[in-house]
């Protein structure tokens, strides 16, 4: 029965492949420019027939955009790869001629006085963006025939379409990805399609093509906006505040077609109910396509609007719908599923479909949605100047990176901030002028404010899509404080500058400077490529009346493999180039440690090495790669698991183990430990830290989650063992300032972000334990009352010898997203200071 299946699969493929034309997605008798070139007449195939490569759609959009006085193009940066970030704007002639005042009056509609504005004339606009998990192809290619549609439909309605409505199209957001799954998938069709699931063509090789270059995924980077990718996105939504975003995905073969709105209970507060109710009214313009169409959809199910990460629930906070649509994946070009052969062109027609239907609500619907788009700031204003709270201040005395970046992070969504006028001290921290900056809450951004720095642990629902908490000064680790008045605001910060490093004395003794700014790794990583010798303080001390904390860095001016001029030189560069302030002394007498004192130890440089592959979460292992490489400026080694067994452990110093989930490591275990005994480092995160316990590699004491079902039927019980996920929230640790681990760490407290359920019993030693959780540890975020009480006291990091090295153990994620600046250094101490732990 299976072989006569398979042989009829084989059979119905060639006929689908074979008959597929343009009218397959478009109807025949439809008016089309002929000048306008089809897909096909440049790709020389027609759609779904191949995966589109990132060039060839490229180099279809600008022949589009010549050919059309329809469509303009920008390339607005480009991928970690080097591959443009396109955004076309499809509109008609008319509204190209006056573009600029179309934005502007649509802005106006934001500000004090829009509500006099005249939207009778005003188009809406509306942002379509496709694919971007690069695996999930069916949009990028259904974006080919909808550009295509758009640039030479000559029919009334298309025309009264392009009037009303100013179409911001982005064909690929992610390019990387689409051109690595496109390759994948094209080199591993077969002439004769088989829809058999465990051909190689439906098996992507690790790490997939979800991802951009350094595996992360770009659809949780719009609020954070950390990537390239991301930082385009947001200067075009930003430049237009559009009132309409639709995020082309692709779900499990078996599925259906999904489109918002998502689960009722699991809506961000900060999101009016206005536009829940507007979501389904748009859906109704889907659900008459599809069922014209005949295919299969569902909604309110599955997905939800919580995290304002996403594509579909940022515009959601900015005035705007998020419209998330899902279509089950032929991962190739044909599968079995449940409902029946898939085939890629089937997969493109539906996405098609969504993107013509989410233009008709848009043209139907456009006074609607622009009073709403008006109101929304109206009422965000409104609540703005009756909230007690005014403003909130944002800083940190000794590191002016860490504040930078999150100022930055603000500019790029277009969110106003002041210098501080006067130094203040709010709950024992100091906000200096110098050091901190203020954000006034009566602004048109006031409710995406809201969502970056409020805090939530009571919620409708215990399950959640992506993480249930991000508040952004505890993700950047910097003091924080509202204000009930605004009488500290300085000037308008309008060029944001990153902190000036400089050498503070030339002198012939010594150099210091201490830990606390960011980009310290840097720093070190630039001395030491050029054989600068350098030690750390591991206690300590006052020089000249300035005290040096923790973990302050001393450089020898004398004895080094340079003069003390090309020292002065290389420090200077260094210095400006890590916005690092490095000072000059000239005596080793200080009160504490001397500088030549023993507790001055060498800071050794690392060579590390960080397994991927096979039965690694590549998120983790990516953002452990861009850290180190992007921020760092650090070369590290990728060794595949596949090849473990070829490669030589002790050409590296630290070998980093990122959540790990497979089977394959076991066979490599006593070479790993060889590398521990000979004095490596090993690093292991999450559930790699289960791995090091059962091999021995070091002692943990886990405590085991054992809830038990009472009372919950058959029909709840994925809600039970969905409730018990820690999804991803914010605790609070007491740290140990004195131990490596936390050097360049200020405050007593750290704020960690937490997505799993280890939890690791302290040591009876309290030296032992220099992170630990709170009794009451709960920031931010939700976690199961029974897990809470778990993690009270637990420790998320451990240290232990092995003969001459060391096994470090990290059940939490130091890295994550990019934006968790705050606990980065934990890795880099860990790099740089295992041998001191």
């Amino acid at each position: 029965m299976k072989k006569s299946f398979t042989l009829l699969c084989i059979l119905l493929s060639s006929l689908v492949f074979s008959q597929v034309t343009l009218d397959y997605y478009l109807d025949a008798d439809h008016p089309y420019n002929a000048d306008i070139p089809t897909p096909k007449e440049l790709l020389g195939y027609e759609v779904g027939t191949w995966h589109v490569s990132h060039d060839k759609l490229v180099n279809y959009m600008y022949r589009l955009a010549q050919a059309s006085d329809r469509i303009s193009i920008e390339s607005r940066g480009t991928t970690y790869e080097g591959r443009p970030l396109l955004l076309l704007t499809i509109t008609s002639p008319e509204n190209h001629s006056k573009l600029d005042a179309i934005q502007k009056t649509h802005l106006q509609l934001t500000e004090p006085g829009g509500q006099s504005i005249d939207v009778s004339q005003q188009p809406l606009i509306v942002y379509q963006g496709f694919s971007i998990h690069g695996n999930e192809p069916s949009g990028a290619n259904a974006g080919l025939l909808a550009a295509y549609h758009l640039a030479a439909s000559e029919a009334s309605e298309t025309n009264r379409l392009l009037n009303d409505v100013v179409i911001l199209f982005d064909p690929s957001f992610n390019p990387d990805g689409l051109q690595r799954f496109a390759y994948w998938a094209n080199t591993n069709k077969n002439q004769n399609l088989i829809a058999d699931p465990n051909d190689r063509e439906y098996r992507e090789v690790w790490p997939g093509g979800r991802t951009n270059h350094y595996w992360f995924d770009l659809n949780r980077d719009w609020l954070p906006g950390q990537l390239p990718e991301s930082q385009a996105r947001l200067k075009s939504y930003t430049k237009w505040l559009p009132n309409i975003l639709t995020d082309h995905h692709e779900m499990g073969t078996n599925s259906s077609f999904f489109f918002q709105p998502g689960i009722p209970s699991r809506v961000n507060p900060l999101t009016p109910k206005k536009n829940q109710q507007l979501t389904k009214k748009i859906r109704e313009f889907h659900i008459e396509a599809f069922n014209k169409l005949g295919s299969l959809y569902y909604s309110e199910e599955d997905y939800d609007d919580f995290f304002y990460g996403k594509g579909s629930t940022y515009p959601d906070v900015n005035g705007g719908i998020g419209i998330l649509f899902e279509q089950a994946s032929s991962r190739g070009h044909m599968q079995e599923s449940d409902n029946g052969l898939l085939t890629f062109p089937f997969t493109i027609r539906n996405q098609l479909t969504a993107a013509f239907s989410t233009l008709k609500a848009a043209g139907a619907m456009r006074i609607e949605l622009l009073n709403y788009f008006r109101d929304f700031y109206k009422n965000t204003l409104n609540d703005a100047s009756k909230s007690k709270q005014k403003a909130i201040l944002f800083g940190n005395p000794k590191d002016p990176s860490t504040t930078y970046h999150l100022a930055n992070t603000l500019k790029r969504h277009h969110i106003k901030f002041h210098q501080l006028k006067n130094e203040v001290v709010r709950n024992g921290k100091k906000y200096s002028p110098k050091t901190s900056y203020i954000i006034p809450l009566e602004q048109t951004k006031h409710q995406l404010i809201r969502a970056m720095f409020t805090t939530q642990s009571t919620f409708r629902d215990s399950l959640f899509y992506d993480i249930s908490a991000w508040t952004f000064p505890y993700a950047f680790n910097l003091n924080h404080a509202y204000e009930n008045n605004t009488s500290n605001l300085g000037p308008l910060v309008n060029d944001l500058k990153a902190p000036e490093g400089k050498v503070i004395n030339k002198d012939s003794y010594a150099y210091v400077f201490e830990a606390h700014n960011y980009y310290v790794p840097r720093l070190l990583n630039k001395l030491q490529k050029q054989d600068v010798r350098i030690k750390i303080g591991l206690t300590p001390f006052t020089l000249k009346g300035k005290k040096y904390d923790y973990g302050t860095y001393m450089i020898p001016a004398k004895n080094q493999s340079m003069s003390e001029n090309e020292l002065y030189d290389i420090l200077k560069k260094a210095a400006k180039e890590t916005h690092v302030t490095i000072h000059g002394v000239n005596t080793g007498s200080t009160q504490g440690i001397d500088l030549g004192s023993g507790d001055f130890s060498t800071v050794k440089k690392p060579k590390i090495a960080l397994l991927v592959g096979d039965g690694i979460r590549s998120y983790d292992a990516g953002e452990i790669w861009h850290l180190l490489d992007t921020r760092h400026e650090i070369a590290i080694t990728k060794i595949d698991i596949r090849n473990l067994k070829q490669n030589d452990l002790n050409h590296y110093t630290h070998f980093i183990l990122p959540d790990y989930y497979g089977s394959g490591l076991d066979m490599h275990t006593e070479k790993i430990k060889e590398f521990v005994r000979e004095g490596g480092t090993l690093i292991g995160y999450r559930s790699a830290t289960k791995w090091l316990n059962k091999n021995e590699f070091i002692k943990l004491d886990f405590v085991d989650q054992n809830l038990v079902a009472k009372g919950i039927s058959f029909e709840k019980k994925d809600n039970f063992k969905g409730a018990q996920q820690t999804g991803g929230a914010i605790f609070n640790a007491r740290i140990d300032r004195s131990h490596p681990i936390n050097f360049g760490y200020q405050n007593t407290t750290l704020p960690m972000f937490r997505n799993s359920n280890l939890y690791i019993k302290a040591d009876e030693q309290s030296y032992n334990n220099p992170i630990q959780y709170t009794s009451d540890p709960l920031l931010s975020g939700y976690i199961l009352e029974e897990n809470l009480a778990i993690l009270k006291h637990t420790v998320p990091f451990k240290v232990s010898s092995l003969g001459k090295g060391k096994v470090i153990a990290l059940t939490d994620n130091t890295n994550f997203r990019a934006f968790w600046y705050g606990t980065n250094r934990i890795l880099t101490n860990a790099l740089y200071l295992s041998d001191k732990m």
